[in-house]
């Protein structure tokens, strides 16, 4: 068992209905817990199929060198990238919109 994190925005409430289910709601959004391997994928499974237009983000406890490991959902100026076997995270700018003056 490892502790989880989910963090989830704009997702539909069945979805965070279902997450409650095995993790606590500790801020709106934000669920925690420590589950094993099975449950972490059966939780993810869920969130794969039941984000919409929302976003996810789950995070766990593993033997890593930053001593986590995290998978995404959706879109979010947040985006995981690997640098030399380590994740980390980039931010995609705000585009800003050209006047039409």
């Amino acid at each position: 068992m490892s502790m989880t994190v989910v963090v989830t925005e704009a997702v539909p409430p069945r979805l965070r209905g279902r997450l409650a289910i095995w993790l606590l709601e500790v801020r709106a959004g934000v669920y925690v817990g420590n589950v094993g391997r099975r449950i972490r994928e059966t939780i993810w499974e869920h969130c794969e199929a039941g984000f919409e237009e929302g976003n996810v983000v789950i995070v766990w406890a593993t033997n890593t060198e930053s001593g986590f490991d995290f998978q995404t959902l959706g879109d979010n100026r947040r985006v995981p990238v690997d640098m030399d076997g380590l994740r980390l995270v980039s931010f995609i700018p705000v585009q800003k919109q050209e006047s039409a003056f």
